[in-house]
């Protein structure tokens, strides 16, 4: 195998300049999203969650984007996982948005609230019936003995709640409101394009958002 240390790429499929960049976050995000979808991006939907247990122990997992406006960035899952109660406890969290072929990485920090129980029943009631069915059965981040446990449990959820199951009340939706957006464009030579949206109350004609650019 090839030593690690060696592999390297050069970044150039593009850049980011602040002329041509969006004034707010949010539109800057949903340009490289829309992006990403048209470049066949396998799973572009998909970002990295991080968040910070008690013991100050950080901890990431990918999770998927459901749904993104001016309130925040939202995903769904359960509140008992290791992740909800690690949110319980510190809500503050941070995504991260990784388009390998395009270069570009998205950053987004901020609190961490849960959505509205309407806004959780509608979602889940547009997911597929085993998807549904797999809220109800599965004890997420718990140990269980095998996953003939988790096959049995789904069989009974099925029995118990038929067609259209109610949505657990352990399992809902997280949305991330950011304060705080990063932008990075790989480039040439190491020498990186990295814009910061950082959420400042005093800057009324740009959304409340200042831009800055940090050294890559």
């Amino acid at each position: 195998m090839k030593p690690i240390a060696d592999l390297r790429k050069s970044y150039e499929q593009g850049e980011l300049d602040e002329a041509a960049a969006a004034s707010r976050p949010l539109q800057q995000f949903e340009q490289w999203l829309e992006h990403a979808l048209a470049a066949g991006i396998p799973e572009p939907n998909a970002m990295t969650l991080a968040t910070v247990g008690a013991d100050g122990r950080p901890s990431t997992r990918i999770v998927l984007i459901k749904g993104c406006d001016e309130r925040g960035i939202v995903w769904y899952t359960n509140y008992d996982s290791r992740k909800g109660r690690e949110l319980a406890g510190n809500p503050f969290a941070a995504l991260q948005f990784h388009w390998v072929d395009l270069e570009r990485v998205v950053r987004i920090e901020g609190r961490v609230e849960r959505v509205s129980a309407e806004e959780s029943d509608a979602y889940y009631a547009s997911r597929p019936l085993d998807s549904r069915l797999g809220a109800w059965a599965s004890p997420q981040s718990q140990v269980i003995a095998s996953r003939a446990v988790l096959v049995k449990d789904a069989a009974l959820a099925a029995v118990q709640h038929g067609l259209n199951p109610p949505r657990p009340p352990h399992w809902g939706g997280f949305r991330l409101v950011p304060d705080r957006w990063e932008f990075w464009q790989g480039r040439k030579s190491r020498l990186h394009d990295r814009l910061v949206y950082r959420h400042d109350p005093a800057a009324e004609a740009t959304g409340h958002w200042v831009r800055e650019r940090l050294a890559p």
